[in-house]
């Protein structure tokens, strides 16, 4: 059986780091864990020997025909074969449901995973963007894609997706993987990354989705400095007067750039910029659905690797 690169299908190979990352998940024995890409099921065995409920998802259905003779005699264990995202802008409805009706509304439930690169951002983005989302996301994705995750204000990895995820979670890479230990080989190396949702820090934001709206759009273009991005960004809702009182309200230096804002400083810009705004401009932001990337300016030299990773090949 071939690996299918339109899958972004790794895999990990080294059954010493499979144990290395089925211990980092922190999986306890009341926890759901969600695992997307079985693949051939090595390391939802392990999670299965640790966790109440493994609930796993395979897109190729031949992968998913192996893994079933695999897993057959554990009874912890439920195969889904579904895409787990809905045109990478939404999860799978029927995902969720298994979840839901396997936690009963008591256990909590992590991600714990081996994810393929081509799904490794919508899919963490739009996880941390449910009401109840996983309290630990545990997971292998491409090293550029955690050092974005983790990266702090003033680096060039420092974008939306850093703001977006340390908005709401703490991010940790815990171990970087050589291209040797997945077959076939990726073209990068790859990392393990612990990402702990934190409810405080999420209720410190308000309104997500105008959030997660604004910070886009206060990363479309990296050179401009803030003042002229949130220009840019209220454009035709707020004047060049009402943007220099909202800055100066959140005593944020109109001469310095985005990448240079800490996560906090977006936050209370966000929450200023909201209150200035007129109702229908928030309702409008209410009803967006979470993207899958940064879109930060393509024509930025020092630009970040755009977000929506590529299958490793």
């Amino acid at each position: 059986m071939r690996p299918r690169v339109q899958y972004g299908q790794n895999f990990l190979i080294d059954l010493n780091l499979l144990d290395v990352l089925a211990s980092e998940a922190q999986i306890g024995t009341d926890d759901v864990v969600l695992e997307v890409g079985t693949g051939t099921g090595s390391l939802t065995q392990r999670l299965a020997a640790l966790a109440a409920h493994v609930i796993t998802v395979e897109i190729d259905q031949a992968m998913h025909q192996l893994a079933s003779e695999e897993l057959a005699g554990l009874s912890n264990v439920t195969l889904i074969l579904a895409d787990v995202l809905e045109g990478k802008h939404r999860l799978d409805a029927g995902v969720l449901a298994v979840v839901a009706q396997r936690r009963e509304a008591r256990h909590p439930w992590k991600l714990a995973a081996n994810l393929p690169y081509a799904i490794a951002t919508p899919l963490i983005m739009n996880l941390l963007a449910l009401d109840d989302p996983p309290e630990l996301m545990t997971v292998t994705i491409q090293k550029e894609l955690a050092d974005r995750l983790a990266a702090r204000p003033g680096t060039k990895d420092y974008g939306a997706l850093s703001v977006w995820l340390q908005s709401q979670a703490t991010v940790e890479i815990l171990r970087i993987l050589p291209r040797e230990v997945f077959w076939p080989r990726p073209k990068v190396s790859s990392a393990f990354v612990r990402v702990k949702y934190d409810r405080q820090l999420r209720g410190r934001i308000g309104d997500l989705a105008f959030f997660h709206r604004f910070v886009r759009a206060m990363f479309l273009h990296r050179r401009k400095f803030v003042r002229a991005e949130l220009l840019s960004a209220v454009k035709g809702l707020l004047d060049k007067p009402a943007v220099d009182r909202v800055l100066a309200e959140a005593g944020i230096d109109p001469q310095c750039r985005a990448e240079q804002l800490s996560v906090e400083e977006f936050i209370g810009l966000s929450r200023v910029v909201q209150q200035a705004c007129p109702p229908a401009a928030v309702e409008d932001a209410d009803s967006d659905t979470v993207a899958d990337d940064d879109d930060d300016d393509d024509d930025d030299d020092d630009d970040p690797v755009a977000d929506g990773d590529s299958a490793a090949t």
